[in-house]
């Protein structure tokens, strides 16, 4: 059988990068992020996937776009790949929204997955809606190469559910940058990554990151 393999990656740059933008803020991408999304659509056309997937949310619909014109799919929706619910904390500045996120991951970390802040979804809750999601586009797609655009913290509760020897203690551990992928491979039983937070090399690259 062949391994399916999953191009695993997080939405290009939003037009207010300095914000925590959870599922509440349903915003478009920035001039960067236009950028990195044209040049990860055409770094991903050669591995020719024959299926996109992606949150529905803006700035995840607008990184897929370039990818489907470049590999001539059309994205197919997936409401429950949406970003970390954040309440309160979604439109706050990092800076004066990090003392809070940080405590989640905290936590997170330690082993309290059911953690939140108020009105904020926890670690366990956010692994119990997106895993469903992804191991059926999986098994929808298997022995096929598919492209997945969703965003960072859903992306590091997949990798570290996912991974052999990887836990939510590794929250941290994985970079997520914008428009960057992730090279997964199942192969029926057990997920390796051949590549990982995969920035693609361009000549736009310094003005893309």
């Amino acid at each position: 059988m062949r391994e399916t393999r999953v191009l695993l990656l997080r939405h290009a740059e939003t037009s207010a990068p300095g914000f925590f933008h959870g599922a509440e803020s349903d915003i478009g991408l920035g001039e960067r992020g236009i950028l990195q999304a044209n040049a990860v659509a055409q770094h991903l056309a050669p591995e020719q996937p024959s299926a996109l997937y992606c949150s529905a949310m803006k700035r995840a619909i607008d990184t897929a776009q370039p990818i489907a014109s470049a590999c001539g799919l059309t994205p197919r929706i997936e409401p429950d790949l949406h970003e970390r619910k954040m309440g309160p904390l979604s439109g706050q500045s990092r800076d004066d929204g990090f003392a809070t996120y940080a405590t989640a991951k905290a936590r997170w970390i330690a082993g309290q997955v059911e953690y939140s802040h108020e009105g904020g979804e926890s670690y366990a809750a956010i692994a119990r809606r997106v895993l469903p999601v992804f191991l059926r586009i999986t098994v929808e797609n298997a022995g096929q190469t598919v492209v997945v655009v969703a965003h960072g913290v859903v992306i590091r509760v997949l990798l570290t559910s996912l991974l052999p020897g990887r836990d939510h203690a590794d929250f941290d551990a994985f970079a997520i940058d914008n428009a960057a992928f992730n090279d997964l491979r199942f192969d029926g039983r057990t997920w390796t990554a051949l590549a990982l937070n995969q920035r693609p090399m361009s000549d736009i690259e310094s003005l893309a990151w």
